[in-house]
């Protein structure tokens, strides 16, 4: 077998060796710690997953030995590669940080804040960002888009107004289910998660579903309200 080419980025100062194809979120998981950009949509062992929710935006400030030019916007490390010699920003980029509290500003627009009372507290991604970058109030005078609870399967209860649109539950369905019937209507923001036809979600993966949300917008019904996270044990 040939060997596996290597190539070398440096992220935040700090230099890592890793294989040629890796993005620039999987080469910070490496490195580890603060500088590994959030991730919400972003599922390592789902096909085609990322570049939805922009949390994970780094900066460029050098494109490789051969090409040092630096890229010109902001580029989602969930779906860029690194390229030999390549420098990247995380959270020593003001321009950034600043980016990643306008993008979390945007996915808190009609997102309840009543994580007391969600069953996804204490392991939510969206929380998490929203201590670490969301401001005090907000600024959007608006009416907020909301929706109805509603049961899409015998284990699965949906809350729309929660949802961020990472499509995680979607690619789940699609490749490890024999038959997808939930997915992604309308479109912008219009867009919403739900069954053909009123289907339910009914196979042995609904679970899976539920699992891979990183909010609170797919909830499982036999155990909701039952018990903290942080009251429980992992076995």
């Amino acid at each position: 077998m040939p060997e596996e080419q290597l190539v070398k980025v440096n992220i935040d100062g700090i230099p890592v060796e890793v294989t040629a194809g890796t993005t620039i979120l999987n080469a910070a998981r490496q490195i580890g710690g603060d500088i590994v950009p959030p991730a919400m949509c972003y599922y390592s062992k789902l096909s085609g997953s990322g570049g939805k929710c922009r949390t994970c935006l780094v900066k460029v400030s050098k494109g490789s030995e051969k090409d040092p030019r630096p890229m010109p916007k902001l580029v989602a490390s969930c779906r860029t590669t690194v390229m030999d010699g390549m420098e990247v920003q995380n959270i020593t980029s003001p321009e950034v940080i600043e980016a990643r509290k306008g993008i979390v500003e945007m996915l808190l627009l009609n997102h309840p804040l009543d994580c007391p009372i969600c069953d996804q507290a204490g392991e939510c991604s969206l929380q998490d960002l929203g201590y670490e970058h969301g401001a005090a109030k907000t600024r959007y005078e608006f009416e907020r888009r909301q929706f109805e609870r509603i049961d899409i399967g015998d284990k699965i209860q949906l809350h729309m107004t929660r949802c961020i649109l990472c499509y995680r539950c979607v690619f789940v369905a699609d490749q490890i289910t024999d038959h997808r019937i939930h997915g992604i209507l309308n479109r912008g923001d219009h867009s919403e998660i739900s069954t053909y036809i009123h289907h339910a979600v009914d196979n042995d993966f609904s679970g899976n579903v539920i699992d891979v949300c990183p909010v609170g917008a797919l909830t499982d019904k036999t155990f909701r309200f039952k018990n903290r996270v942080w009251f429980t044990k992992p076995v």
